[in-house]
């Protein structure tokens, strides 16, 4: 058996397109309690009525209702793009300077993260995520090219890029972000200048995408750590069922017990209202819904992914 790919397999012929309209439907009649992320400025400005639902299989046949084709910043669902080309560079070296448990506290916790002695608790965590963009920064001349250049590749689009008003938007308000890696450099888990560790980290979370363009990005995580595009191994099968692992247990923040009860898929979740979803070796489905919940997660878009597994009976579990 070839362990870094073995082909994806799908069930009996589940007609996604029409449960995404039967769900779409459901949705559009449902109030919807969340709020539009304010503390960035520039997510305020998003229509908030937005919803998106995009699906791609194993065939790479793809399903799509709302409004799919729309841009939007996906903030930290690029996490799991910045982590994916991290560990591509350092291997399982990088566990040692982030871990891999769920936090079961606020993604920007201070009193966590110096209670740990500056060993974030997951790559998720904005403090994860800031040692990943430090990562990057010690690997690569040019690290917001190259994961460009990495993540055009994943979806397909050569012009994919990143938003730079939401960039500097986020930059004038990380205030919270800077204390987290302050305190990470004075652990010494932060090699690099900060402010250009915080500029990457910024550009990373202003990625915008469709929905079309974010499940076909993610599609490696559903075969096996290959791009079924083009057929390379951007990751090793271990690393793929790692990198799903923490986003099952660590996608949803203080949430993530609570998307694997309803929905039953690693996924990950960004506050411009963006949901990833993964069902290894059947689909990648991608939801936009702006509006958010308490715990920060899109409020339909969750409720979309429980619809979408529930009706298909397609979870993991």
């Amino acid at each position: 058996m070839n362990l870094e790919r073995t082909p994806m397999t799908n069930k009996a012929h589940i007609n996604y397109q029409l449960i995404l309209e039967q769900v779409f439907d459901k949705m559009t009649g449902l109030e919807n309690s969340g709020q539009v992320a304010t503390y960035i400025p520039q997510l305020a400005k998003v229509d908030a009525n937005k919803l998106g639902i995009h699906l791609i299989d194993s065939e790479q046949s793809h399903y799509s209702v709302g409004d799919a084709c729309e841009k939007f910043s996906i903030q930290s669902i690029a996490k799991v793009l910045s982590l994916t080309l991290a560990l591509k560079a350092r291997g399982d070296s990088l566990w040692q300077r982030v871990g891999v448990e769920p936090s079961g506290s606020a993604f920007n916790s201070l009193v966590q993260l110096e209670y740990e002695k500056g060993r974030p608790r997951n790559p998720f965590i904005n403090a994860g995520a800031i040692v990943v963009c430090d990562v990057l920064i010690s690997e690569y001349r040019q690290p917001k090219s190259e994961l460009l250049k990495f993540i055009r590749a994943l979806s397909g689009n050569a012009k994919l890029s990143f938003d730079p008003a939401v960039a500097e938007s986020e930059k004038r308000t990380s205030y919270r972000n800077n204390a987290l890696a302050h305190l990470m450099k004075d652990f010494g888990n932060i090699d690099n200048d900060i402010e250009t560790v915080l500029d990457l980290y910024c550009y990373l979370c202003s990625i915008e995408m469709t929905c079309q363009e974010m499940a076909q990005t993610f599609m490696y995580l559903a075969d096996n750590g290959v791009n079924p595009l083009t057929g390379e191994v951007v990751v090793s099968s271990i690393e793929a069922k790692r990198i799903n692992a923490i986003m099952q247990l660590c996608g949803f923040y203080d949430e993530a017990g609570e998307f694997s009860f309803t929905v039953g898929l690693p996924g990950k979740s960004g506050v411009g209202g963006g949901i990833i979803a993964i069902h290894p070796k059947h689909y990648s489905v991608a939801v936009w819904s702006p509006k958010l919940n308490s715990k920060g997660n899109s409020f339909i878009g969750m409720k979309v992914l429980e619809a979408i597994t529930t009706i298909s009976q397609s979870s993991i579990f």
